[in-house]
């Protein structure tokens, strides 16, 4: 019993962290008060405790996902550390912009996926995970997939925020977010990044599928989708190039990407090792 206290330990002090932090975020960024609109940065103290949170986050994924038997995975870690890595772009972005509005958004849902792993502990032994190419091919699907969840979590609150914007309504969540625009490009600067990772991810894999894998290439619902999503990012990053697409437009390109990402990986081990039990 102690050592499973011990091994869940991090992922509990990491979920409760971010938790802490994005109440006081949202209690002294975005709560109404009677006070003036004041823009409020982030203290050299916040962005402390957010790294201490990530690094925390990081033991508990390191020790979970790596342990004596080999490379373990599940749908809750790919969750965990997709959050994760969204945590660390954003809090290094903070040493670069304003980011301080954002963190309410962002914390409290990497305590919701920090604490999964305690609530879904099936975890499955990934084959091959020894070979320095998976390794590689494992990193950059897994930077892809965060790029992509930050950047849907970003198109989601851009969404709010234009609304907000248009009813003319001046809030404190508001006065402390980067402008429209800024958001914007950062939302294209990271679906660029994101598709050139996934697209290596995908290249790498058909390439060298049966080096990585062990067998060759196989068409099933987790490869279409995956397929699936690079075609919509491709089209909305062309779009945004050849028609200056943007708006609601490209949030729902955004999102539609995102969503078969998702299904690709996370929806088939959901499938497997909660509805069907298997792992």
């Amino acid at each position: 019993m102690a050592d499973i206290v011990i091994h869940l330990l991090p992922h509990i002090l990491a979920a409760i962290l971010y938790a802490a932090l994005g109440f006081h975020f949202w209690n002294t960024r975005w709560r109404e008060t009677d006070k003036p609109l004041v823009a409020a940065p982030m203290q050299p103290w916040e962005r402390a405790a957010i790294g201490s949170a990530l690094l925390i986050h990081a033991t508990g994924l390191y020790n979970a996902l790596f342990g004596e038997a080999g490379m373990r995975f599940s749908f809750s870690f790919a969750l965990s550390l997709m959050m994760w890595l969204a945590v660390l772009i954003y809090w290094l972005e903070s040493f670069l912009a304003r980011m301080e509005g954002l963190q309410p958004m962002v914390l409290p849902l990497a305590a919701a996926c920090t604490i999964l792993p305690i609530f879904f502990p099936q975890v499955h032994l990934v084959a091959h995970a020894a070979a320095f190419g998976f390794k590689l091919h494992f990193l950059v699907a897994m930077l892809a997939y965060s790029l992509f969840t930050l950047s849907a979590l970003h198109a989601v609150f851009m969404g709010f925020t234009e609304k907000a914007l248009h009813r003319r309504t001046l809030t404190r969540s508001l006065a402390s977010l980067p402008p429209l625009l800024t958001m914007e490009a950062l939302l294209f600067r990271m679906l660029l990044v994101g598709f050139i990772l996934l697209t290596l991810a995908l290249g790498s894999g058909i390439l060298f599928s049966e080096v990585l894998f062990g067998k060759a290439l196989t068409v099933d619902h987790k490869t279409l989708f995956a397929f699936a999503s690079w075609g919509i990012f491709a089209t909305l990053l062309i779009g945004r190039h050849a028609w200056g697409w943007r708006g609601r437009k490209a949030l729902h390109w955004t999102l539609a990407g995102f969503t078969a990402l998702l299904l690709a990986y996370i929806g088939s081990r959901f499938v497997a090792e909660v509805l069907l039990g298997r792992a």
